[in-house]
């Protein structure tokens, strides 16, 4: 496998090289760029000065990403010692095979080397097939917590955090976490200062900790079944378009007698019941940490109209959405906080990047 040169003496303070998937997430390797970007120079002006950035590949054709856009490396493999980090973007799990033999390879010399590992998205699993993760604490994205443990029975991934470092070996979940670990890691190298211009130019938030909780709905997580696991996922991806339970039995392969007698079982009470749930305990949380008018709340909740969507709530809550919305009552004692991040789900992840809740 070539090899570039040793590590010149006057190289950047911070070194990172990249390795992209087959079908990588296009979000999680640009937000962590852009902030090596914008620690590297002065302003905005984009040059490597304080660190660099290498994209690298055991072959010269471009590197789709899964929505499509496709990468060119700017380098085959060189000499891991040349960089402080070297970073797996995964994506896709199951379209094919993530990265080649050479990369793997590489990634083992990389190890060999004492180069600290970053897996980010699916990155983990790459880091994981490839014998790098033994041992380790390894973070990954709720949504593919079951996965990772389909493949990897005897490691011990986590799914309530950011970020995990253990040594030389970082994992991420993706998504907006990536720009948490992305401050981290210019901090760390190049200190606050620097860390905090990168993220107000790209108007980030204050940097969570890797320690801070991933907003995801952790009942999932729970359910053994992975038939319910799946209705359940699909049901929170369709809050405001509510599917008829027939489509989702459909998707599931299942017919909707069998579904019915799933989450009789494993829930104790019938689908449409537990959908109807998430969206109104969803619904609830908007009308205690949102500005929104009720009708907007109830449209958002997948309710066709007002009188409906009352009717509904004040029947699970006790309250109509007008009583809570005129009188700013708190949220009521005993609330079911685990069903509300179920029903709010990757809502979540699309607001201000901030915990649902505390």
């Amino acid at each position: 496998m070539p090899t570039g040169p040793a590590v010149p003496p006057g190289r950047p303070r911070l070194s990172v090289g990249f390795i992209l998937a087959e079908n990588f997430t296009l979000s999680a390797f640009s937000l962590f760029v852009d902030q090596l970007r914008l620690a590297a120079d002065e302003g905005d002006l984009s040059r490597p000065i304080n660190c660099q950035w290498t994209i690298m590949g055991s072959r010269p054709d471009p590197v789709r990403a899964s929505c499509g856009v496709s990468v060119s490396r700017t380098s085959g493999f060189i000499d891991p010692k040349r960089f402080d980090y070297i970073c797996v973007v995964g994506g896709i799990l199951h379209a094919g095979k993530q990265v080649d033999d050479a990369t793997m390879d590489y990634l083992r010399q990389a190890a060999r080397a004492g180069v600290t590992l970053v897996g980010l998205c699916t990155g983990s699993f790459i880091l994981a097939r490839a014998g790098l993760m033994t041992g380790r604490r390894i973070c990954v994205n709720w949504y593919h917590y079951q996965d990772f443990l389909n493949e990897f029975p005897h490691h011990h991934p986590v799914a309530d955090r950011l970020f995990v470092v253990d040594g030389d070996r970082i994992t991420c979940p993706g998504g907006g976490s990536v720009a948490d670990l992305a401050s981290y890691v210019v901090e760390r190298s190049l200190g606050r200062a620097v860390a905090q211009k990168s993220r107000q130019i790209m108007v980030l938030e204050q940097a969570r900790p890797g320690t801070a909780a991933q907003p995801h709905p952790p009942l999932a997580d729970t359910i053994a079944d992975e038939r319910v696991r799946r209705a359940l996922l699909l049901m929170e991806q369709h809050l405001a378009d509510p599917l008829l339970i027939a489509d989702i039995a459909t998707r599931l392969q299942l017919s909707t007698r069998q579904l019915e007698r799933l989450f009789q079982a494993v829930l104790g009470m019938r689908p449409a019941a537990f959908y109807r749930s998430l969206r109104l305990k969803y619904a609830r949380w908007l009308l205690d940490n949102t500005e929104r008018s009720v009708t907007d709340i109830a449209l958002e909740a997948g309710f066709s109209d007002c009188a409906h969507f009352s009717r509904h709530f004040k029947a699970l809550h006790g309250v109509t959405p007008s009583d809570i919305r005129l009188k700013g009552k708190p949220p009521m004692a005993g609330e079911d906080e685990t069903a509300i991040a179920v029903a709010a789900g990757r809502f979540g992840m699309e607001m201000a990047g901030t915990r649902l809740f505390e």
